[in-house]
């Protein structure tokens, strides 16, 4: 133990055996839905001749897990810090429903965009322009990127706990508690973690997600509720087919076929670029910021080691047939109760790896529990809004629009885009122009022309 404590520098971070051990399992049970959910999304697009769709979705299943637990070890033993890494939500619904069943890129061609892409951010990592590009964001964006985040997380829990619901007239609305009995348990759940929060109970998110999900199975046993209520729907993986290798053969595949349209290949690793690389560095910086990781500039300092585990991990994610590697937001929660180091990382690697035999259990754990989760640690993050000076216009536009757009349009690089776009050209406007580096101007001509090129792309007026 003496060992590992000075191998993570537990003095130096404050922490100790216990907290870490119990941030890392809370950041395990917030992001393990990714187990499940990313080989029903990627299984949606990858076919394989002799393999039927239950058996593609186990090897995503052992794909996944395997290409978390890389980046999630880089994390640990190479940057230290506390964050868990998995095959991003949106980027995987982008590789199966608008890449290959969208633009009919085959599937193994996809995998080598990501390929590809993970090597370009290896390479821009190394020699260190993916922290110029990130310490180019102006200040008031770094700031305003944690209460951002927070109100986004709180945006996806309640929806999740069907307490958000859809509306035709206004986009959302209040769901019925009376009438919704996910609604009805994600309430009392979120009492409950939000009281041993407020009395400072260690592992209180924990409690709170493991409580909910056994109450939701107690009252199906009982026949309160109907199954598929309140448990997972569909029947509960009972094994795996471990043999990937099919996988591997088509990622070896479309490195072949990049030649047959080299301009769409080129698109799509352009957005798999663009979309991560803001998205991951906005996740660092906002989940940095509530663990006090931040400098008084706003930057992360050796954020390339961080940088690092996710290049590598969607690099080796594409080899063994998974979309796109990136640091996830739910790190937030381990953070929150009391992760400062890499050995937070190392426990959520260690608990995917496990895992592979006990996806059974991580399968029975409700989706809308390990969500109230999200609910709790998002409004502790809206404490970075006093980190805004809400009196200067730059600031207060530049923090406000990064804030608002994040959740509005469920994107942590779009809120960035905002931000970045806005905060030169109200500069200028205040006379303050002198202040804009030419790299921040870079940046948001950068975000204007990959907009221009999307919506266009959206509306047809371009085509490949």
């Amino acid at each position: 133990m003496g060992a590992i404590e000075r191998y993570f520098g537990f003095d130096e971070h404050d922490t100790d055996l216990e907290t870490e051990l119990i941030a890392g399992l809370t950041t395990f049970l917030a992001m393990s839905y990714i187990i499940v959910v990313n080989p029903i999304i990627l299984g949606e697009a990858i076919t394989l001749e002799g393999y039927g769709p239950g058996e593609v979705r186990q090897m995503i299943t052992v794909a996944t897990i395997l290409a978390s637990v890389v980046a999630i070890f880089v994390m640990a033993f190479y940057a230290n810090r506390p964050f868990g890494l998995a095959p991003g939500m949106g980027l995987n619904a982008f590789f199966a429903y608008s890449v290959v069943l969208g633009l009919g890129v085959p599937w193994q061609v996809a995998l080598a965009a990501v390929f590809v892409e993970g090597i370009i951010f290896i390479l821009l990592t190394a020699v260190g322009a993916r922290r110029y590009i990130i310490e180019l964001f102006p200040e008031p964006v770094k700031f305003a990127v944690g209460a951002g985040i927070g109100v986004y997380l709180l945006f996806l829990g309640l929806q999740e706990m069907q307490i958000v619901v859809a509306d035709p007239e206004t986009l959302v609305t209040m769901g019925n508690v009376a009438t919704s009995a996910v609604a009805a348990l994600s309430v009392a759940g979120l009492a409950l973690m939000l009281v041993l929060h407020a009395r400072g109970v260690r592992g209180a998110i924990v409690i709170g997600i493991l409580a909910t999900a056994v109450a939701g199975w107690v009252l199906t046993a009982l026949g309160v509720v109907s199954p598929g209520t309140l448990t997972p729907q569909g029947s509960i993986v009972t094994s795996v087919q471990y043999d990937f290798t099919p996988l591997v053969a088509g990622f070896v595949d479309g490195l072949g076929m990049i030649a047959e349209d080299p301009l769409v290949f080129v698109l799509v690793v352009f957005t798999f670029f663009f979309v991560d690389f803001f998205d991951t560095a906005g996740t660092l910086i906002g989940v940095s910021q509530i663990g006090g990781f931040l400098d008084e500039n706003g930057d992360l300092p050796e954020i390339e080691k961080p940088l690092m585990a996710d290049a590598v991990g969607t690099t080796v994610g594409a080899m063994i047939g998974t979309s796109t590697v990136t640091t996830y937001i739910e790190s937030s929660t381990g953070v929150e109760e009391g992760g400062r180091t890499g050995f937070t990382a190392l426990v959520v690697g260690i608990l995917f790896l496990l895992s592979l035999v006990i996806v059974p259990v991580i399968t029975a754990i409700p989706q809308y529990a390990t969500y109230i989760a999200l609910v709790v640690v998002g409004i502790i993050m809206l404490q970075g809004v006093a980190d805004i000076d809400w009196q200067d216009p730059a600031w207060a536009i530049a923090g406000g629009l990064t804030i608002t757009v994040m959740p509005l349009t469920a994107s942590i690089s779009n809120g960035l885009a905002a931000g970045i776009m806005s905060y030169p050209v109200v500069k200028a406007a205040m006379g303050e122009g002198d202040d804009v580096s030419l790299g921040q101007w870079t940046l948001a001509v950068a975000f204007v022309l990959y907009f221009a090129t999307y919506f266009a792309v959206q509306a047809g007026m371009i085509s490949f």
